[in-house]
């Protein structure tokens, strides 16, 4: 990961919680000088009226797709007070897919989506492609609610499990020398009692060598990860909490295991799920 962000993506489908993204998107392109894009995908979507089948009409969709997306550009461009430019870019395709592309092809740095405020299964379904679109392109994935738009990123939480997590280290360090956060790390007490403490040891001394970020580290109870981190993250108020997309943030329950619900789910506060690193 380089040392800033050049590129923001927001995927963009003229929902509220659009607007929620665009928010945090502009608050960290004024800090770090990056353009944002805003991407609509049309696609040709099949729906049952009660007695007949309807198409939409891609034409049509792209038409007011083009007139909504150069809207918000307009509304939006004097909220950036940076060098960057928001940029807006119309698809035809598969959502997934085509946002796929358009991450490698221009060479996005991190992508801020919205999550839903009520619909349970909007929830569901966009916790799931948070997941699936971070571990295909390998960028970082920023989910937010109207609720994480209060502060800056002046907290910044990073859970840790077995293995020094070096994607995540350097994204807090980058995000954190911006913003003049204080970075904490967590651990969770083993069940034996025992300690993480030579992952935990490292993991600091890596954040040491490479920032001058506050740095704290805590040793949490509890029999979740997931779970204990969310308990203190909201306890400090914290702005972000960084995760990986492994089953030890999932959050407890046989259901959240069963759907691979990661802890972007359940929280009101913004979570970053940034790809695993490689062993």
């Amino acid at each position: 990961m380089s040392n800033n962000l050049y590129n923001i993506m927001v995927p963009i489908d003229f929902t509220s919680k659009n607007k929620w993204a665009i928010a945090k998107a502009i608050e960290l392109a004024n800090a770090l000088n990056c353009n944002i894009h805003f991407v609509h995908v049309v696609s040709v979507i099949a729906f049952y009226t009660g007695h007949y089948i309807m198409n939409s009409d891609p034409v049509v969709d792209a038409k007011n797709a083009r007139i909504k997306l150069k809207g918000l550009q307009e509304q939006y461009a004097n909220h950036l007070c940076s060098t960057g430019k928001i940029e807006i870019s119309l698809l035809h395709g598969a959502p997934a897919y085509e946002l796929q592309a358009y991450i490698k092809k221009y060479d996005m740095d991190i992508v801020v989506t919205g999550l839903s405020k009520f619909n349970l299964l909007q929830r569901l379904w966009s916790a799931v492609s948070i997941s699936a679109l971070m571990q295909k392109t390998n960028i970082p994935v920023l989910a937010v609610r109207a609720s994480g738009l209060v502060s800056h990123f002046k907290k910044i939480v990073v859970p840790i499990h077995n293995h020094i997590p070096l994607k995540r280290i350097r994204l807090a360090a980058m995000l954190g020398r911006f913003f003049k956060s204080t970075v904490y790390v967590l651990s969770l007490k083993k069940q034996d009692g025992e300690h993480n403490l030579p992952i935990l040891t490292q993991t600091l001394e890596i954040f040491q060598s490479i920032t001058t970020v506050p740095v704290q580290s805590i040793i949490l109870e509890g029999k979740n990860l997931a779970k204990s981190t969310l308990e203190f993250s909201k306890r400090i108020n914290a702005d972000l909490i960084m995760i990986n997309p492994l089953k030890e943030f999932f959050m407890p329950g046989w259901w959240n295991r069963i759907t691979q619900r990661l802890l972007s789910y359940q929280s009101n506060i913004p979570v970053i799920t940034v790809q695993h690193d490689e062993e």
